[in-house]
């Protein structure tokens, strides 16, 4: 782990450290005697929660052998040791949080993060005079954070990710001058920015992201000069970026996207000669790359996404040595690609897409030898096949996003010799691309999502799709594809037992995927993508395969708006993870199985417009089926659809479902109803009952 990742985990890093500073002095033999006064808090404590503690029990003078405690003597002549450190983190602790743990007036570290903790934050617990280290984070504590918190030996607190409200205390800094690490993220503070945050004048890590703070952030702010990581993403700040933010010279990380900042992004960066992660997407900044920001030689990481960034790409790649991150996507940005871009030999991740870029994909980016994950979606590019000829040259390309450019052109096929052997994702969809399913895919053994989906691709699908071990999104919807659905797509290994920790790298590029209604969503994280196969709006015939029930884990299966025909097999109660089934606009007959009432996860389901008949299954989850995901099927009748069902139609129903049963039956008995009438005619003739005239 290089330097950088260390401080992302500032304060994980220092509460470690300090265990270790503290670690030396402590005692942990069995035969030490705790403090009568903590031993009493202890047990206060333990009764306020709704769980046990490991080996806690009633007051004694063994405390310091319980479970996460720690004693120490500080010092001092006497035989009682003192409780100095509490770590009771990811115990499941359950209950409320009493101010009996104030009592330890020698504690030097709390730590109860990653319980289910409730209630308010105690008061009392922010008075503690010796607390160096107070980690509440990751529970469900509810109300305001103490207002009058005097603490003045703390240098750790973390109240990150509860349900806490109101303003952020603005005392805070007042007594806790030596406070390093603030964190205060994903709650529901508001208000503005605590202008006295400048006594923090030893603040190292300021987190208050994903909160409901507003307004301008105040000019003190940037009079922390010690402050390293300044994470401020998720919040509702307006206004222009200061340029005072270049004051602060030790800032390595500043994160202020998610926000409502506008205006154009100052000239500041050579001033912050140690930055090397900026990220401000999701604002209203306009203007172009300021000059200090496109020469940056610390920065690794620039994410500008989603913004009204203007003009060309003009950044310095000679001097920026180590950007490895570039996000510019979904801005103003216009022009060629530049060649020149490649000379940023370290970028891992490249995301273009949204913009007006014109012309070819610059032959130079087969030098980008480690970049991993690269969109070019939504442009003007055009030159499909030079594009994947040069691509094909990035060996650590495992996330290609193509969608929704080169607009018209043909897919390469086999002939053009392309391999992407390490790629996981594959996505050139909604660009109206002609030819077939390109062959050259089956050396892509590491494919888990190819979507394909809304082009002009015709011929059938291969069987080979089903040889891909790790497939488990397939998007061939929207096409003009033909012939029956290959057997071996039912036999692909991920749709049968999934396991999303198992597919790959994760990209970091999010990806714009469309559905058959022909909306289109924004997945951050591939691998939380349901398991589908979508094979809708094609020309597919042929039967529903009843093997389709071996797919024990596909969530998603849409074969709607084809020309398929026979049943649908009641083998399909298999799916056991289905969530959706689309049936719809096909040629389908025969009833509805009644085994589909086993599919309990089921929330979606569309057999619309079949040839279907006989009475709707009311068990499970079909009962819950509006009636528009039945109509268009004249012979069906009950549950949701407008039809109620006669005598007639549960005969019918109860006669179809034998003939499915025994489907030699209705033949037999026509032949048998035949020979029945000629024998007994005969007969009738031989004995004089019927005139030959």
């Amino acid at each position: 782990m290089d330097s950088s990742s260390l401080l992302l985990l500032a304060p994980i890093v220092t509460i470690l450290l300090l265990r270790a500073v503290s670690a030396s002095a402590l005692v942990r033999s069995q035969n030490v005697t705790c403090h009568p006064v903590d031993s009493a808090a202890l047990y206060r404590f333990q009764k306020s929660l709704g769980t046990p503690i490991g080996n806690w029990g009633a007051p004694n003078s063994v405390c310091c052998s319980w479970t996460g405690i720690s004693c120490s003597s500080l010092g001092g002549v006497s035989m009682q040791e003192r409780v100095v450190r509490l770590d009771l983190s990811g115990r499941e602790l359950a209950g409320q949080l009493c101010d009996s743990l104030a009592g330890l007036d020698r504690l030097v570290f709390l730590n109860l993060s990653g319980n289910q903790l409730s209630g308010f934050l105690p008061p009392k617990l922010f008075q503690m005079q010796s607390l160096e280290v107070l980690d509440l984070s990751r529970n469900q504590f509810s109300g305001h954070f103490p207002l009058n918190a005097s603490m003045p030996a703390v240098r750790v607190i973390d109240v990150s990710d509860n349900q806490l409200v109101g303003s952020i205390a603005t005392t805070i800094c007042e007594s806790s001058t030596n406070l390093q690490s603030l964190s205060m993220a994903r709650n529901s503070f508001h208000g503005k920015f605590p202008a006295s945050f400048t006594n923090c004048s030893d603040l190292r890590y300021l987190s208050l992201e994903e909160n409901n703070l507003s307004g301008n952030l105040p000019e003190s702010l940037f009079q922390l000069q010690h402050l390293h990581q300044l994470l401020l993403q998720g919040n509702i700040f307006s206004g222009t970026l200061s340029r005072g933010a270049g004051n602060l010279s030790n800032l390595i990380e500043i994160d202020i996207s998610s926000n409502y900042f506008s205006g154009e992004i100052p000239d500041i960066f050579e001033g912050t000669s140690n930055l090397r992660r900026f990220s401000a997407s999701m604002n209203n900044f306009s203007g172009y790359l300021p000059y200090s920001l496109a020469n940056s030689p610390s920065l690794e990481m620039l994410d500008l996404d989603k913004n009204s960034i203007k003009g060309g790409i003009n950044l310095n790649c000679s001097s920026m040595t180590r950007l490895s991150v570039l996000i510019l996507g979904s801005n103003l940005l216009q022009g060629e690609i530049p060649q020149n871009l490649s000379s940023c030999r370290r970028l891992t991740v490249l995301n273009l897409s949204n913009n007006n870029f014109s012309g070819s994909v610059p032959s130079s980016f087969q030098d980008l030898g480690e970049l991993s994950a690269l969109s070019l979606s939504r442009t003007r590019l055009n030159d499909l096949p030079g594009a994947l000829q040069t691509l094909q040259h990035c060996k650590s390309l495992n996330s290609l996003i193509l969608s929704r450019a080169f607009r018209g052109e043909a897919l390469p096929g086999d002939n053009d010799g392309l391999s992407f052997e390490n790629i996981y994702v594959f996505v050139i969809a909604n660009s109206q691309l002609t030819g077939a399913v390109p062959s050259w895919l089956r050396r892509s053994r590491s494919l888990s999502l190819l979507d394909l989906s809304w082009n002009r691709l015709s011929g059938g699908i291969p069987q080979w799709e089903g040889g891909f071990k790790f497939l488990f999104y397939l998007d061939l919807s929207n096409n003009s594809l033909s012939g029956n659905i290959p057997e071996s797509l039912t036999r692909l290994p991920r749709f049968i037992n999934y396991n999303a920790s198992s597919l790959g790298p994760l990209s970091s590029i999010p990806l714009l995927l469309g559905n058959g209604s022909g909306r289109h969503f924004q997945y951050n994280e591939y691998w939380n993508l349901p398991s589908t196969l979508a094979l809708s709006y094609n020309n597919l015939n042929g039967p529903i395969l009843p093997s389709f029930g071996n797919l024990t884990s596909l969530q998603v299966l849409d074969l709607g708006h084809n020309n398929l025909s026979g049943g649908i097999p009641g083998s399909l109660c298999g799916m056991k993870s289905l969530e959706a089934l689309y049936l719809c606009n096909n040629h389908l007959q025969g009833t509805i199985p009644d085994s589909l009432a086993q599919l309990t996860f089921l929330s979606a389901l569309d057999v619309s417009y079949n040839d279907l008949s006989g009475e709707v299954p009311t068990g499970g989850q079909l009962s819950t089926f509006p009636g528009s995901s039945f109509e268009g099927n004249e012979g069906l009748c009950g549950g949701a659809t407008l039809n109620p069902c006669s005598q007639e139609n549960h005969q019918a129903a109860k006669a179809k479902s034998v003939g499915e049963s025994f489907p030699l039956l209705p033949l037999a008995i026509e032949v048998g109803g035949a020979v029945g009438f000629v024998v007994t005619t005969g007969i009738c003739f031989a004995s004089g009952w019927i005139n030959r005239e």
